[in-house]
């Protein structure tokens, strides 16, 4: 009993936020990509629990040129990391991905969203709790909504998950950058313990269910 009450304790506190982190001050700079977006390129956004994951997800897909972490879908300006572990500030850890629409459409990317998480556990995606990790759906305008809740309608019909599915579909308000040290986390911390145990296989779990939207050059 002992042996069972320690792995299991090990799998609750092994989460986005307990794992890697480190103290946020209020007063941190915030931070920006340094690049621009380039001409032809396109934005979609996705809320599907740990940023980490969500990110290594996205960039593992063919005709995706970026994916950054951030926070998206609350009131709070500005927020930390601090601020949005305590869920009060109606934010989620989302993802800003940079996309070639030659290359991948919006549809696709809305496939890579549902097909990577489970979009039926309000307030949690596996071992993270809280709303922060809670599944939004972003759209910048009426046809991404309709590309959006017409999948949604498809999964329903054809009776993908078991459970009803909760994500939220929202528009677009303002998505902040994440700090920096968010930023490609799973790929330069390949030994923390969150990203061995939940980042990682999430990752090899999409790339196996889906291995014609990959890159050909995926870790």
């Amino acid at each position: 009993m002992k042996i069972q009450f320690t792995l299991f304790s090990l799998l609750i506190f092994q989460t986005c936020l307990s794992i890697g982190s480190k103290p946020i001050d209020n007063d941190q700079k915030i931070w920006h990509p340094t690049t621009t977006l380039q001409k032809g390129l396109k934005k979609a956004y996705f809320a599907g629990g740990c940023f980490w994951c969500v990110e290594a997800i996205y960039e593992s897909v063919e005709g995706v040129h970026e994916v950054y972490s951030g926070y998206s879908g609350g009131e709070t300006k500005n927020p930390n990391y601090r601020q949005i572990g305590t869920g009060k500030t109606g934010h989620a850890e989302a993802v800003e991905v940079i996309y070639d629409p030659t290359k991948v459409s919006f549809g696709i990317l809305v496939q890579v969203f549902f097909g990577s998480h489970d979009p039926t556990t309000p307030f949690r995606q596996g071992p993270d709790r809280g709303s922060q990790y809670r599944s939004i759906a972003f759209y910048s305008n009426d046809t991404e909504r309709e590309i959006i809740q017409q999948y949604i309608e498809l999964l329903v019909e054809k009776e993908i998950f078991e459970n009803e599915i909760v994500t939220e579909v929202k528009p677009l308000e303002k998505f902040y950058y994440a700090e920096e040290y968010h930023q490609d986390y799973e790929r330069l911390n390949p030994n923390n313990p969150y990203v061995k145990n939940v980042s990682i296989p999430r990752l090899r779990k999409f790339q196996k269910a889906y291995p014609e939207l990959l890159k050909t050059n995926t870790h």
